[in-house]
């Protein structure tokens, strides 16, 4: 067999092998999309059925109907938006420090940063946020929703290994300009980092939408829950098992976090593969 031959073999297998993938991932969400425009009738249909007959909206208004979820997205977003650029703030921060700056200890800080990554932060530090935020006044409210995520480790880390493949010999360039560190990361290392911070940006937006515990245990009034919480709400609402409508909060909850990958996968893609490669 010719090596043309065979490297057309290899690539169509790993191009069928990514296909048929690529359908077991999207195979749930497709689903989702189906039931969620059939009509309550259809739902339960036998034998079932892959496409609705029509498509059935109101599931969608129902949504709205049953909880409140307009503000329960709104509150989200908010609550997404402000740990977004709070934890790709700080972790820009964290990260050029720990990459440009030699400090004693800064090995032994940045092992015990690594190591937190592997510990289940929400779980542990739960009771004890609970207590400050009580103490604070900030229970049910934006502070308490936002406060205690701004800083993350994964940031820092991702950041960090990413300014660790900038060369040297461009900051020693910047300092013979007699440019500082603020200004060299500001106007040099931001601007050609821009795929990187993007996909950080994107990892902290998916991480605030899709928290659970944390908002349920430090909301108590409706108007402050999140889309998360709706959804389990909607559940509890459907105790004839409404699907349709279940599965129509399910995709407005998603839709964010997927249209945001849209949107940003070249940036993600760039910028996690650029990652630990050393110039």
């Amino acid at each position: 067999m010719k090596r043309k031959t065979r490297h057309t073999l290899r690539v169509l297998f790993v191009e069928v092998g990514l296909v048929l993938m690529s359908l077991v991932v999207l195979l749930p969400i497709l689903l989702a999309i189906s039931m969620s425009l059939k009509s309550p009738g259809e739902v339960f249909s036998f034998p079932p059925t892959i496409f609705p007959h029509k498509f059935y909206l109101q599931n969608y208004l129902e949504v709205f109907q049953k909880v409140n979820m307009g503000r329960f997205l709104l509150n989200s977003f908010i609550m997404a938006i402000v740990i977004m650029f709070g934890k790709t703030l700080f972790g820009i921060f964290a990260g050029f420090a720990f990459a440009n700056f030699k400090f004693k200890g800064s090995g032994i800080l940045f092992g015990i940063l690594f190591i937190t990554l592997f510990m289940p932060a929400e779980l542990l530090l739960i009771v004890p946020l609970f207590s400050l935020m009580r103490t604070f006044h900030w229970v049910n409210s934006y502070w308490a929703l936002t406060i205690p995520f701004l800083a993350s480790a994964t940031s820092t880390f991702l950041m960090r290994q990413h300014f660790l493949t900038i060369p040297k010999e461009l900051e020693d360039a910047a300092k013979i300009d007699g440019a500082g560190p603020m200004k060299f990361l500001f106007q040099i290392l931001v601007p050609i980092s821009k795929s990187m911070i993007g996909a950080v940006a994107a990892i902290n937006f998916v991480y605030a939408w899709n928290l659970y515990l944390w908002p349920l245990v430090v909301t108590n009034s409706n108007n402050m829950k999140t889309v998360q919480i709706g959804l389990k709400m909607l559940m509890s609402n459907q105790s004839n098992n409404n699907w349709g409508i279940i599965m129509s909060g399910t995709l407005i909850a998603l839709a964010p976090t997927l249209l945001l990958f849209f949107f940003v996968q070249k940036l993600f893609v760039k910028g996690l593969a650029s990652t630990g490669l050393k110039e």
